[in-house]
């Protein structure tokens, strides 16, 4: 991978730089709009402004309502950078934006990216995932929710759970069964489906943080037009593992791991004990600079990552361990924090859905946020033998007597 800034990377700082200076101060605060709950207008004015100048939707094409730009590895590097740096918002990142956008542009038809991709990457639709089942959590290929054909409508009939966002979304992605009668990875279908279809129930499950970021969904005679299928039936596992790997890619994004250790160098330099900063003590210094080492380790890594997306390579091992690497990262870094704060996050109250009311009590909605996504995406037990069976090669898992 060359780092070597062209005359265009050079230039494209400059704008950055001038951009910050400029509108830096109309950014929302990091967090809003990252898909704990529907953005405000703050957000939706920044994602415009954002587009606008090429800072978010960078290669999406115009005619889908993006930038446009030719995709280029150092441009997103340069721009993540300069906003982390700044301590602004990268714009909204939740998962119609990280994950249905790339997978649309990847296998959807025309239709379907001229229709949904626009409104997606403005935060005017917002997008819920459904995989997960009671019983189809790791084993996704699974699952059980089961749609036929009736009038020239699927009929969807199941139940999705920990499904992020459902509670406001305005529509799904959805993986359900449309082929019994094919091996379960060939009898599944992708389908878009707005959530105010007659025939859904959301029902939100509250977390430790005391927010219901998560939800139990049940559908019950839902019918969707058969045109509303990403490539065919029976498409689904491939349709499914295209949104799988920016999904990865999101859970276990480098960006938001050099923000919070930007976020946490600054708090132990602010927190003084017997007068003097926890950073200039030698045992948080070190647990500090350990995991700094990490994270510069997991962004170089991500950018070796977009580097060979950008040439069509197949990252293979690189690729599955950016989730389990990412997410217990993450949740290693508020540990510091709240190690740090002791007692003053002890108090904590959940308040709002992004930010909390204090430093504190910020972090340790962090830190307990974080342990969700550690098991969410596929847990980190599974990560671990999908690395070490796909990736290294290794012999499978033995299954328990009579396992499939």
């Amino acid at each position: 991978m060359d780092l070597t800034l062209s005359d265009r990377h050079r230039a494209l700082r400059a704008d950055l730089r001038e951009f910050i200076a400029r509108h830096g101060h109309r950014s929302p605060p990091v967090g809003g709009g990252g898909g704990r709950k529907r953005p405000d207008q703050r957000v939706l004015d920044w994602q415009s402004l954002l587009i606008e100048h090429g800072f978010a939707a960078r290669s999406v094409p115009t005619r889908y309502g993006g930038y446009g730009a030719e995709h280029d590895v150092l441009d997103a590097a340069l721009i993540t950078e300069a906003f982390n740096a700044a301590g602004i918002s990268l714009g909204i990142q939740g998962q119609g934006i990280r994950m249905l956008v790339p997978t649309l542009l990847e296998v959807g038809n025309e239709e379907q990216r001229r229709r949904w991709i626009g409104p997606t990457i403005r935060g005017e639709l917002h997008w819920a995932q459904g995989y997960s089942e009671p019983e189809a959590g790791s084993d996704l290929a699974s699952l059980r929710t089961r749609a036929h054909v009736e009038d020239g409508n699927f009929v969807i009939n199941g139940q999705k759970i920990w499904t992020s966002s459902a509670h406001y979304a305005d529509m799904m992605f959805l993986l359900v069964r449309t082929e019994p009668d094919r091996p379960k990875h060939l009898g599944i279908s992708y389908l878009l489906l707005p959530m105010a279809t007659s025939g859904i129930e959301v029902r939100p499950l509250a977390t430790m943080t005391g927010h219901a970021t998560f939800n139990e969904v049940f559908f019950t005679d839902v019918r969707l037009p058969t045109d509303q299928i990403v490539l065919g039936r029976g498409d689904g596992w491939k349709v499914a593992n295209v949104t799988l790997k920016h999904e990865r890619m999101l859970l276990g994004d480098s960006s938001k791991l050099v923000h919070r250790l930007h976020r946490l160098r600054a708090l132990l330099a602010e927190t003084v004990v017997d007068g003097a900063p926890l950073l200039s003590r030698p045992v948080w210094r070190d647990r500090f600079l350990r995991l700094q080492g990490e994270v510069l380790a997991g962004k170089y890594h991500q950018m070796r990552l977009l580097s060979e997306a950008s040439r069509d390579q197949d990252s293979g091992l690189g690729l599955l361990v950016v989730k389990y690497y990412g997410t217990t990262l993450a949740w290693r870094l508020a540990t510091l924090a709240v190690d740090a704060l002791g007692e003053a996050g002890l108090a904590y109250e959940p308040h709002d859905e992004v930010g909390e009311d204090s430093a504190a009590t910020a972090w340790y909605a962090d830190w307990m946020y974080d342990l969700g996504l550690i098991i969410g995406g596929g847990s980190s037990n599974i990560q671990k033998n999908i690395i070490a069976e796909r990736g290294l090669g290794m012999p499978r898992e033995p299954k328990p007597m009579g396992g499939a």
